[in-house]
């Protein structure tokens, strides 16, 4: 099975909200989706932390983002566009930046197919959403991230 280790992101404005997307899976175009944070594959040679910064930068145009701790893995298996499963290796990390309007200007085709909505979150509302949340537990872990409560994994 191929592996595609990936960089996400928490990314955090000065309000405590936290930014996220709505999108499909590549395997289910037509799908419901949900909503997920921020980042994507790592390229070649290219290290989780600086995958993580380059993805911010493409989805939202920000550049002044603090990348801090790596505070979460997890591995899952997704299918592709032609059905074939690809193990993820997802490395979260938390970020800081000063908010703003997000620019698409970055977006890579797929994103623009696949990505419905994208928007800041106060994590009580997203507590409350009845849509799909990815990873599971997203809100209990940004909690524990804000309070300084989550481990710190190195890079």
């Amino acid at each position: 099975m191929r592996e595609r280790p990936t960089a996400r992101v928490l990314l955090f404005d000065p309000k405590g909200r936290i930014l996220l997307m709505k999108g499909r899976l590549p395997s289910d175009p037509r799908g419901p989706g949900g909503w997920f944070t921020l980042g994507g594959g790592a390229e070649p040679g290219e290290s989780p932390r600086a995958a993580a910064a380059r993805e911010v930068a493409e989805e939202t145009g920000f550049a002044d983002v603090a990348i801090g701790s790596l505070i979460f893995r997890r591995e899952a298996v997704y299918r592709d566009r032609r059905l074939r499963p690809v193990l993820f290796k997802e490395s979260y990390f938390l970020a800081r930046c000063a908010g703003g309007e997000i620019s698409r200007a970055g977006w890579q085709a797929l994103e623009h197919e696949l990505v419905d909505d994208i928007r800041w979150w106060p994590l009580d509302d997203l507590a409350k959403c009845a849509e799909a949340v990815f990873p599971e537990g997203l809100v209990g872990l940004a909690r524990r991230a804000l309070a300084g409560e989550a481990p710190d994994l190195g890079d």
